[in-house]
């Protein structure tokens, strides 16, 4: 029999109820449980696709193609096993599906309600995957914040189901603020009781609540929030700020809180946890024996988030390496040919990172020539390696237009280009190369080295491709199609041959990295900036 725990948010978002959902799967999973962990969405967009990196952070996108919340990445990273569709829903993807049945005529002329028919659908999707019989436990990660209107059919979901399932089958942690009010210099409980009053008003009793802090809870404290909320003084975990992500799960493995999870599941805890690579990757991660500075250029960088599957593969990377990767990011922007030089100075290495549209291009153009010509190790991603194979028709290839379709559709050298079968689509989510494709790797070539192997599968997540018709130029002149995929003979992977290291795929292989299998480009990289610092 599965097992249900729901996570919800209190007080203000952004508190990290993912963080704390991938920490507690994690100490489950290292005691040898089968955890998966789903995330609910209020927002009525279908899904993250359409949003703007600003809006959201980053669109992470799964092996069959979905793009999903960048919760989805924690999960993934903290316990190494692949998401999925089923792992990420939507307020628009249920709304959407009970309209339809409707419109089938499914409900046989019944008056379409939130309740029951929505929120029998969000009960519905929350048990699909305990369904599968794969797994003992299913942690489920309510977005938004208690008292929000779109997150009500939500908290009346998890409601009906805790009373369907019964005793024992299902628990609720709330994630609360405990604020520090410096004037007064005491921390305070009263926003995190009134968040569990407004929990309590939908029917809905918090078995553990987390309580976000900066400051270390006193006693006195857990007491007081044990008896206002109604909970064991055991259910109050403390969760206070660290220095990284990764300490989490050891800070709530210290709080017990998996313990106490365990004890109100009625589940054993006769195993204890084992965390030793954990352990091992956190040692090498605080304890560098040298430092990169790295430059990540891109248009979306006033919002780091944007960019997070990047920087968290960095860290692994980093942990691998025995390095402090230290992540500059740069608006492409700002970048030109009279000041690239300037911008770059004392850096590394350089990363072009993905994004759509033209904002940027020319600085992205800019900064591959200049570390092309002056041999600094380069790593491109998905535009990033759109703009190389760019820069590289219009400099070397003499292709003064050479450019991409997306950029300008009157190009007489569109370089990369649609493939004839999208061109007449027009819906923005059916024109994708969405989720992991196959790529046969060439030997002999530095991509084959970096995997050691000739067959691989990466994540994609773009519109346009390398136009085949410009290969055997591009190849004579020294830019190679290191990686093909085998179905459609399109490029996957390009590289230089004279170049310490300049690497460009059309994929997103920091969407596969993880603290237990860093990404072999990303480990590669940051030690070839580690040789050209040296």
């Amino acid at each position: 029999m599965t097992k249900y725990i729901f996570v919800t948010g209190g007080v203000t978002s952004s508190l990290g109820k993912g963080i704390i959902a991938a920490s507690l799967a994690k100490l489950l999973q290292a005691r040898g449980f089968k955890v998966t962990i789903q995330k609910f969405d209020p927002y009525i967009n279908i899904d993250p696709g359409t949003l703007n990196p600003y809006e959201h952070g980053e669109c992470y996108v799964t092996e069959d193609g979905a793009e999903t919340d960048l919760d989805l990445g924690h999960y993934e990273r903290f316990l190494n096993v692949p998401t999925s569709q089923a792992n990420n829903v939507t307020t628009g993807r249920i709304y959407k599906h009970v309209i339809e049945k409707e419109r089938e005529g499914a409900y046989l002329g019944k008056t379409v309600q939130v309740i029951p028919h929505i929120t029998d659908e969000i009960k519905r999707r929350m048990q699909l995957l305990g369904q599968t019989g794969e797994y003992d436990i299913v942690i489920t990660e309510l977005g938004g914040t208690v008292g929000d209107i779109e997150s009500l059919p939500f908290i009346e979901a998890v409601r009906q189901l805790r009373w369907e399932l019964g005793n024992n089958d299902s628990l609720v942690i709330h994630l609360t603020l405990v604020p520090y009010l410096a004037a007064a210099g005491e921390l305070k409980t009263k926003p995190t009781q009134h968040s569990v009053k407004t929990l309590l008003e939908y029917g809905v009793q918090p078995d553990i609540l987390v309580c976000r802090t900066e400051h270390k809870l006193t006693p006195e404290i857990r007491k007081k929030l044990a008896l206002f909320c109604n909970v064991n003084i055991n259910a109050v975990v403390e969760s206070i700020d660290a220095s990284t992500i990764y300490d989490v799960p050891l800070l709530m493995l210290k709080e017990q809180l998996d313990k106490t999870v365990l004890s109100k599941l009625k589940l054993s805890t006769k195993n204890e946890p084992n965390l030793e690579n954990w352990k091992n990757f956190l040692g090498r991660l605080k304890n560098p024996t040298n430092e990169v500075n790295i430059a990540l250029v891109g248009k979306y960088v006033e919002l780091p988030d944007a960019y997070k599957s990047i920087a968290e593969a960095f860290i692994h990377a980093g942990s691998a390496n025995e390095t402090k990767v230290k992540v500059r990011y740069i608006a492409a922007e700002s970048i030109n040919d009279d000041n690239v030089a300037d911008k770059l100075r004392n850096l590394d290495g350089v990363l072009v990172a993905p994004g759509f549209g033209e904002r940027g291009l020319v600085g992205k153009l800019s900064t591959i020539e200049f570390v092309r010509k002056n041999k600094i190790p380069f790593f491109g991603i998905c535009l990033g390696m759109q703009c190389a194979v760019i820069e590289f028709g219009r400099n070397v290839l003499g292709l003064k237009d050479a450019n991409s379709f997306e950029m300008n559709d009157k190009t007489t050298n569109p370089v990369i280009n649609l493939m004839e079968e999208q061109k007449n689509i027009k819906n923005m989510g059916g024109t994708m190369r969405l989720g992991a494709y196959d790529c046969e790797i060439k030997k002999g070539t530095k991509a084959f080295g970096i995997y050691g192997k000739s067959k691989i599968s990466e994540r994609h997540r773009h519109r346009y491709e390398f136009n085949n018709d410009y290969l055997k130029d591009y190849e004579k002149a020294g830019m190679i199609a290191s990686g093909i995929n085998p179905e459609t003979g399109l490029v996957e992977i390009v590289e230089l041959k004279d170049h310490p290291f300049f690497v460009a795929g059309q994929f997103h292989p920091e969407l596969k990295s993880t603290v237990a299998t860093p990404h072999p480009l990303f480990v590669n990289f940051v030690a070839a900036c580690l040789a050209n610092k040296k």
